[in-house]
Order: C-alpha cells, then structure tokens, then sequence
C-alpha cells in the first residue's frame, strides 16, 4: 500500500518538529502531511483543531482532546482512537491563586471562586479530579466561573457552574482579584508573569515529581483521533502512526543531546533532572504503559457528571492497537 496519502493536525511541539520537517519516512510508504494546526493562535493551519476534528472530521488524523474525544465516542462518534499522547500536563502546573487570595494550600481552595477555561477541557477535569482524589478536596466545594462554550455541548442542571461576565477576560479577573484562582492549559502571559499572581505550588516541580512516583503517570491531555474510513483502508494505519510519532519523538530527543539546542540555556540540564525525577521517558505510547492513567481519568468524568456510564479504555481505541 505504498504512498497512501494522510492528513494528521498537530500543535507545534519539539517531538512534532521532524513530522512538519517531513524527515522521519512514514512507515510502508505512508505519504503523511502534517498541519500545523493548534488551539490558540497564531499557527501555519489555523486554529480550532479539536472542533474542526470532533465536530467536523476535517483531517484524516488529528491531536485531540482526551475529554471530549472521550465524550464524543459516548455519544456514537465514529472516530478511532491511536495511543499517541502528543500532550501531557500537570494539573499542579497549572493552578494560578492571586497573591492577595490567602491561598496556600489546596485545602484553601474550599468555597473560592476559581476560574476554568470550560468544565470540560482535559486539563479542567483533571484538576477538578487531582483535587479530590490525591488532596482531599471535593471539587464540588469549589464555585466554578467558565469562560468558554463546552467543545461537546453538554449541560447538567445538577450542578452550578458559573460563566464569565460579556466581555471579561478570566485572567484580567485573577490579576485584579475578581476571581481567587485560574486553572488553564495556556496559562495567558498575564498570568505567568503578574506580580499579583502566583503558582498554588511554591516547589511545582518537587510536586510533580511526587504525583508521579504516588500515581505512577504523567497525565494525557491529549491522544490522536482517526476517521474510520481511512483506517478501513489501511488496516496497519493505526500502528503505523504509532511508530511514526515514536520515530518523531526519538529524533526530538536527541536534539536535546546538543546543550545549545534550544533557546532555555539549560534545557538539557533539564532533561537530565526530567530523567532522574520521572524516568526514562514519560511520553510512552501504547495502551498498556497508560492504562492506569486513562482508567483514573475515566472516573474523573464519570464523577464529574460528564459521562452517564464508564466505557471501557480498550473501547476508545481502535482494535488494532489493543494489545499495545
């Protein structure tokens, strides 16, 4: 099946730069091109990947949501999962208080406004489930101000989830103390960078180490979706992208073997620490090495009222890749 031509979207990390280079051949001929699309712009291919992949099927392949690929399956999407995870993320890493809030610790988090992007983005629910499960706090005791429209509509009377005044920028409410906290997987310069705000967690990296040596994962944000009717095509599709995004992911590692590569000047003293806190390589695909992660993150939603029954992991992939 030489030269079967493929769409993939992607968002530009390090580990995709030899796709958009086009340096790593596709397996058995697999003629891949790979689109620089993301979720906040400005990218090459535009933006709104996770819409235009969920709601429209406008790739062949694309980087996806883990929440809302998770939902759209529940709701008799067709499209076929691949145990590529090409986002992970600490929820840890990612939970801003406004200095003046009093907010130390996640228990101070009880009863204060916190913003979210949506109720339902990965890093949303991963955070709502991090909080109760691994600090004891329900996130049901948190009052939850959104800023966007659910990527899957969705709605539950049950719960009192608040949405951001017409016109008003979450991360502008954070720095002028209108909202206590902001969870968001791009945090907005702003935020990163305000005098008025700070991290919830002094030493993160310590505590993400330790969530990892508790839990035993790095948490997926995201894996990568294909439309079914290119895989009935090409039956091997799926463990062929499979091995072209390891084959990615090698040659980006070993652009870190140069201590000059990139612009942090101490970025492959960072991969050694990486290495020595986490192990060997936290970016793992296969079904296998992220089970635990997907079956606790599954509970997340079923907790969160986002799935109305649990499906299994193996259910969300495609049959070729079940024993991976």
């Amino acid at each position: 099946m030489p030269g079967f031509p493929i769409t993939i979207a992607l968002d530009r990390y390090d580990r995709h730069v030899p796709l958009f280079l086009g340096s790593i051949p596709g397996p058995g001929g697999l003629a891949y091109r790979a689109l620089e699309v993301g979720m906040v712009p400005p990218r090459r291919d535009g933006v709104d990947r996770h819409g235009r992949m969920l709601r429209d099927g406008e790739f062949d392949a694309a980087e996806v949501s883990l929440a809302s690929y998770i939902m759209a399956k529940s709701r008799g999407s067709t499209l076929q999962g691949v145990p590529i995870f090409p986002r992970k993320l600490y929820s840890q890493n990612h939970i801003f208080v406004n200095r003046r809030s009093g907010i130390t610790t996640p228990a101070d988090l009880r009863g204060r406004r916190v913003g979210l992007w949506a109720f339902q983005v990965t890093m949303s629910v991963l955070a709502k489930g991090d909080l109760q499960s691994f600090y004891g706090v329900p996130w049901r005791e948190i009052r939850w101000i959104t800023q966007h429209p659910e990527e899957i509509a969705w709605s539950e009377p049950g719960l009192e989830i608040e949405r951001a005044p017409a016109g008003r920028d979450l991360a502008e409410m954070l720095v002028a103390g209108e909202i206590d906290a902001y969870i968001h997987p791009h945090p907005p310069h702003v935020v990163q960078r305000s005098a008025e705000v700070t991290r919830l967690f002094a030493d993160v990296r310590a505590e993400c180490a330790r969530y990892t040596q508790a839990r035993g994962y790095f948490p997926i944000m995201h894996l990568v979706a294909v439309k079914p009717e290119r895989v009935a095509e090409r039956p091997t599709l799926a463990r062929e992208l499979m091995a072209l995004f390891d084959a990615a992911k090698e040659e980006a590692y070993d652009f870190y073997h140069d201590p000059g590569y990139g612009l942090p000047v101490f970025a492959r003293n960072e991969l050694e620490w990486q290495i020595d806190a986490l192990g060997q390589d936290p970016w793992t695909s296969g079904i296998a090495a992220n089970r635990t992660n997907l079956e606790q993150f599954i509970d997340y939603m079923v907790d969160q009222r986002l799935l109305d029954s649990r499906p299994s992991v193996d259910s969300l992939f495609h049959p070729s890749v079940h024993h991976t």
